[in-house]
């Protein structure tokens, strides 16, 4: 499914359909990561879990030729949405990570996958939630996209992966470096505690997961290359 995406800054003018995950804060932050990455006409980009498309249409901008897959057929309608309201275009599919695309590889990779802590013993099947809730320990959909990002890139190529620190950003350095890839976190912002954590910070305080006076949490940027 393909669609056309505009000018102007992706996160002013975008729709999302209900279940779907709007524009946030580790959003912008992926977006500024972004803009400093060398991207041209002849860049292949791979937004995985793209949600609302913002990213895809944001490095669509930039002038790559840009692929986006989401596993929730409302966000992959979501998408082909805003790139049609925003006329630019990219290729949206919807796929389980890179299920869909076998052997296909890029300069780069972007995600901003689901990583909230949940005490679900599950990851729920369908609904909002879908687009958050990661496991125990949030790292649920993070250890399957470190498995599986690297083959995706070129030689060169670059994954840029957002997510909050109570996940353990040195869990995700790790894996990628296992994975043959350079990695470091490349950027780092403290945002308020939102609706969902704020539900299940006793339980969070339970685990050790945030202190007891937090008000805040930590977004971090993990870069790597394959060298």
């Amino acid at each position: 499914m393909s669609a056309d995406v505009a000018e102007g800054t992706p996160t002013a003018r975008m729709m999302t359909l209900p279940g779907v995950y709007a524009p946030q804060h580790d959003t912008r932050l992926l977006m500024a990561a972004l803009n400093r990455e060398e991207i041209g006409p002849g860049t292949e980009v791979l937004d995985v879990g793209t949600g609302s498309g913002a990213l895809a249409l944001h490095a669509a901008r930039l002038g790559a030729r840009v692929t986006a897959v989401d596993v929730a057929r409302r966000a992959v309608a979501t998408a082909c949405l805003n790139a049609l309201l925003h006329r630019r275009r990219i290729t949206v599919r919807r796929s389980d990570l890179l299920a869909a695309l076998p052997g296909r590889s890029y300069d780069l990779v972007i995600c901003n996958p689901p990583y909230v802590p949940s005490p679900l013993g599950r990851l729920p099947g369908h609904g909002a939630a879908r687009a958050w809730e990661a496991g125990r320990d949030g790292r649920a959909i993070l250890d399957r996209v470190c498995e599986t990002a690297p083959a995706a890139l070129r030689p060169g190529g670059r994954l840029l992966l957002v997510h909050s620190g109570l996940c353990d950003s040195e869990v995700t350095l790790r894996r990628l470096s296992d994975a043959g890839l350079q990695a470091h976190v490349s950027d780092r912002a403290l945002v308020p505690l939102g609706p969902v954590l704020r539900s299940r910070l006793r339980w969070l305080r339970e685990t050790g997961l945030v202190d007891g006076g937090a008000t805040a949490e930590e977004l971090v940027v993990i870069r790597a290359e394959h060298a």
